[in-house]
């Protein structure tokens, strides 16, 4: 990766490679070999992106196939086609998924919005993992064969856990809100399956948490409803 960016600066003035476009080695090869280095290296983008597009898609329909086994998804995403594919799962991920997509037409900057998103929403299992090393951390129960190591494990959970909570605070209430209108959509799911399966739904400081991710979740709603939120 860094051969490949500073090979245009090797062949070119810095002044046309500032004004080269998308992917900018097409144009780069170009200038060295002729208009078939630009074809080269586009149609290998293209084929490198579709194999990344077909991979992705496959591990995505993995997670409410996994989810839905464990009972934690409706076992409608559990279904398999003849070939052992989960079908519906597959369906529902890359409809959201292409969703996504289109969305960024309307997007001043698509890329660095969906980057953005998926830091963001990336931070949240982080935060919840280091939370639970808080809690392990307080419970000596863990702890009753290594003794020595809980204090030092408390200290490492609780730095990761406020690192988090900075790592939030730094992304903006913009995307906070946003992850809260994907998690709230996310909900509708859990409850069909713990209806699914005659389990109760919330416990009293979880239907606190869900109150606040509906309270999130409108008003990214509103926020985007009336222009507040851009993407």
């Amino acid at each position: 990766m860094v051969a490949i960016t500073l090979l245009p600066y090797a062949i070119m003035p810095r002044s046309d490679v500032a004004a080269l476009g998308q992917p900018s080695l097409a144009g780069a090869l170009a200038a060295v070999v002729g208009p078939w280095g630009r074809w080269f290296i586009s149609i290998g983008v293209i084929v490198s992106v579709l194999g990344a597009y077909l991979s992705w898609s496959l591990i995505v329909a993995e997670v409410p196939l996994a989810a839905a086994k464990s009972k934690d998804m409706p076992s409608f995403f559990a279904k398999e086609n003849a070939n052992k594919v989960p079908s519906n799962a597959m369906w529902v991920s890359n409809s959201v998924i292409s969703s996504f997509v289109i969305s960024t037409y309307w997007s001043a900057d698509a890329f660095n919005f969906m980057l953005d998103m998926a830091a963001v929403a990336s931070l949240l299992p982080y935060l919840l993992v280091a939370a639970y090393g808080v809690l392990l951390a307080r419970s000596a129960e863990a702890y009753a064969a290594v003794p020595g190591e809980r204090r030092r494990d408390g200290i490492f959970a609780w730095i990761a856990a406020i690192y988090c909570v900075f790592m939030f605070i730094a992304a903006g209430l913009k995307f906070v809100v946003l992850l809260a209108v994907l998690l709230a959509s996310g909900t509708i799911l859990y409850i069909w399956a713990r209806r699914e399966n005659n389990a109760k739904m919330f416990t009293g400081g979880e239907w606190l948490v869900l109150l606040m991710v509906l309270a999130g979740a409108a008003l990214g709603v509103y926020g985007l409803a009336v222009g507040i939120i851009t993407p």
